[in-house]
């Protein structure tokens, strides 16, 4: 059996990105310096928006995003259960209460009319969750946000590079957030950024990400003055020039490692074609995924996880419902039999190794051991 362990996910870094980030050690700015303004202005036009405010991670982004929408103590968000808990936790932050709404069965992806469901004369945005790199119904949310005069809020940290309707993630909702975390379509190794068209909400969450004072040291040493205000409670949430560096020359790779992904997801899907217990999510046609992760749904999914671990290939679960954690149950009283198509969603989902460089040994590696822990008999 072969001993090299596979990782569910994993950076690529090439020389013109660490010749990118000698440069800038080499400079002058090692943060609030010019790359930052660079590395915004290429999102913002990778996005198809107006404007980008990057940030040290993509629960800063969250975070940001929740108070430019002055989100507080008498609102609520309504989010889905499937998803990494910063999503939820942003809400919190500001004091809001993070409402679940469940997900679809076919993509495990918010559900417009579980949303609608859940709105109530509190409820003041949608956070809705491009899970695995699909974007969401963005038409029937945009419906909802509009009918009941709501923020429209897309946690696209899964899907940088994809789109809905053939229009960029990024340009559907009032704002959108990513991460640059390592696993990530691209990485700055922490960092993650809002886009929006909104110049108001990209002019506060530039703000607080900087203590909340108004201009930042690169910004007076441009005008030759010493003197800044602290207008509101901000926080430290700046991306260096550093990852900016690394940013940039990874976002020049993007659709190169998005298309490789499609590509790896391909190959599994041909592979599991004729396998009923092996089943990987639905993908709407309007969509473009971009297969941050590659779930597919399998019995005895504990078992199946164990086997694949000791093979040493790093399948992983994404996620625990958030409405699960001893946090939320203890805090909000969540638990069981709130959003019961993601929980039983949970006890099947299993995420396979996928990155752009997958080599395809690898991947038939993946593929022959997923089948061969499928077909095992229960101990």
């Amino acid at each position: 059996m072969d001993s090299t362990f596979i990782p569910y996910g994993r950076q690529q870094i090439e020389s013109d990105d660490i010749e990118s980030v000698l440069n800038t050690l080499r400079s002058n700015w090692l943060t609030t310096g010019p790359l930052v303004e660079r590395f915004e202005t290429a999102l913002a036009q990778a996005a198809g928006v107006k404007h980008a405010v990057v940030v040290s991670n993509g629960t800063a982004a969250l975070h940001a995003a929740m108070h430019a929408l002055d989100i507080g103590v008498d609102d609520e968000v309504i989010v889905p259960p499937l998803t990494f808990a910063a999503t939820a936790n942003a809400v919190l932050y500001q004091g809001g209460t993070p409402v679940f709404a469940d997900v679809e069965a076919e993509t495990l992806l918010i559900d417009a009319k579980s949303v609608e469901s859940h709105i109530t004369p509190r409820t003041k945005a949608i956070i809705a969750v491009d899970y695995a790199g699909q974007p969401c119904d963005y038409d029937a949310l945009r419906r909802l946000a509009d009918r009941y005069k709501l923020h429209l809020v897309a946690d696209a940290c899964h899907s940088l590079g994809c789109a809905w309707r053939e229009q960029p993630c990024g340009s559907q909702a009032d704002l959108t957030v990513f991460s640059f975390h390592p696993v990530k379509p691209i990485t700055t190794g922490e960092g993650g950024a809002i886009v929006t068209n909104h110049e108001a909400l990209a002019s506060r969450m530039r703000t607080f990400r900087n203590h909340g004072i108004t201009t930042d040291h690169g910004q007076r040493a441009k005008i030759g003055s010493w003197h800044y205000e602290m207008v509101e409670l901000g926080f430290n949430y700046r991306l260096t020039d550093i990852q900016c560096a690394l940013g940039l020359t990874q976002l020049t790779k993007l659709q190169r490692f998005v298309e490789s992904r499609r590509q790896v997801a391909l190959r599994y899907d041909t592979a599991f074609a004729q396998d009923p217990a092996i089943r990987p999510l639905a993908v709407r046609s309007q969509a473009c995924h971009g297969y941050h992760l590659y779930v597919v749904r399998v019995p005895e999914r504990d078992r199946v996880f164990s086997f694949l671990r000791e093979a040493g290939i790093g399948a992983n679960v994404h996620y625990i419902p958030v409405h699960y954690h001893p946090y939320y149950r203890n805090h909000l009283g969540t638990g069981e039999g709130l959003c019961p198509v993601a929980e039983a969603a949970y006890g099947e989902i299993l995420s396979l190794p996928i990155f752009p460089d997958l080599a395809v040994e690898n991947q038939n590696r993946v593929i022959d051991t997923l089948r061969e822990a499928v077909g095992q008999e229960k101990p």
